[in-house]
């Protein structure tokens, strides 16, 4: 698939909550590419400092010409993205990576997202032929990180159920927890979170015969296989490549436990 690096130019900047941000750029090259799934490395500044690109996912394809990204505030490169204004330009390399495998027309399906690992799957229900069939399980550490977030998996015709750590909206617990009852009536789950949370939904699914696949998440240097740090055990023995081989592997590819 094509890949292109791209000034982008920064278009809105919206605060969903407190360390969280929604980018739109106008990048109609990477936006006409872009597979939902897929990510993109951005520089996240004027100068080299910092030097490296950081990924992100890519969020929405807001319209033909722009692209959106969900970013949260844990560090310097973060913090320069958050502070951009209208009409600064971000240089973005992508789309990158293998996306998700669009299910069958009609099929029920399952997406669980939890914290920035949500960015992805709002592309990916965006995309989905019978949204109206798909369940949308959110968590997140408050209510306020999942307001706007579940505003707009809802306007989609999704099914959004949310579970917070603090009980702020919706369950109070784990994710996982809400899947459980999605299991016999779904055929397959798409997944996106940090590696706990994606090894318990791959558990789960495992143990119902559900085929998953989820999308990891993985610090990285460039994005395109050459700096191999972002490698994970497969199942196989060998090790994969987060940005190469994925970000979207079939769940029993991953080596979970190792």
């Amino acid at each position: 698939m094509p890949e292109y690096q791209e000034n982008s130019i920064v278009q809105k900047i919206d605060r969903l909550a407190e360390t969280l941000y929604r980018l739109t750029l106008r990048a109609p090259l990477i936006a006409a590419a872009a597979r939902p799934g897929q990510f993109v490395m951005a520089t996240c500044g004027p100068t080299l400092d910092p030097l490296l690109r950081r990924p992100f996912s890519i969020h929405r394809c807001s319209g033909p010409e722009t692209i959106q990204l969900l970013i949260r505030v844990i560090g310097r490169g973060t913090e320069l993205l958050a502070r951009c204004r209208p009409g600064e330009s971000v240089s973005l390399i992508g789309p990158l990576g293998r996306g998700f495998r669009l299910p069958a027309p009609t099929t029920p399906v399952c997406l669980v997202g939890g914290g920035i690992g949500i960015a992805p799957l709002l592309f990916w229900a965006d995309r989905l032929d019978a949204p109206e069939r798909c369940a949308v399980l959110l968590g997140s550490r408050t209510g306020e990180e999942l307001t706007e977030l579940t505003a707009a998996f809802s306007q989609l015709g999704c099914r959004v159920e949310t579970a917070t750590d603090d009980g702020s909206l919706g369950h109070h617990g784990l994710v996982i927890d809400l899947l459980i009852p999605h299991l016999t009536t779904v055929s397959k789950v798409y997944a996106c979170g940090p590696h706990p949370m994606l090894a318990a939904v791959a558990a789960a699914c495992r143990s119902a015969r559900v085929p998953c696949e989820v999308s990891l998440e993985a610090h990285m240097a460039c994005g395109l296989g050459a700096c191999l740090g972002c490698t994970v055990p497969g199942a196989d023995g060998r090790y994969l490549h987060v940005c190469k081989n994925g970000p979207v592997m079939a769940a029993e590819e991953v080596a979970w436990n190792r």
